[in-house]
């Protein structure tokens, strides 16, 4: 597993986490032109402009919104993807600057994912 001190994961650790993390909250920072084109299983979408404002809501607007709980600060795994890595990266920094430490980029995003398991 990678450290909790990167901000990256790898494809290969989230496969792992797929399989077997609890905690895992993956978030698709792409557009909802892309997300209708192929997915991550398990993925919660917010786009990337709005990662800021999702994060600041309280817990009963974030459900209400997304469909899910919030994730905590603490949460051990939260993970942001975009297509290819970039705008997942701005998505984990503005995460880090709103105190979720653990926050980390799937620096493959979809694009690799897709690749990987044929889509």
């Amino acid at each position: 597993m990678a450290n909790t001190g990167t901000k990256e994961i790898t494809y290969e650790d989230l496969k792992a986490l797929l399989g077997k993390s609890q905690s895992l909250f993956l978030v698709d920072v792409r557009t909802k032109e892309e997300v209708d084109k192929g997915n991550i299983p398990g993925s919660v979408h917010i786009p990337v402009d709005a990662i800021e404002t999702a994060l600041a809501m309280n817990p009963e607007e974030f459900k209400t919104k997304y469909g899910v709980n919030k994730p905590p600060l603490g949460a051990p795994e939260l993970v942001f993807h975009c297509q290819m890595g970039k705008r997942g990266g701005m998505a984990t920094s503005k995460a880090h600057e709103l105190g979720y430490v653990n926050a980390r980029n799937f620096t493959g995003g979809y694009k690799e994912w897709s690749e990987k398991e044929g889509k």
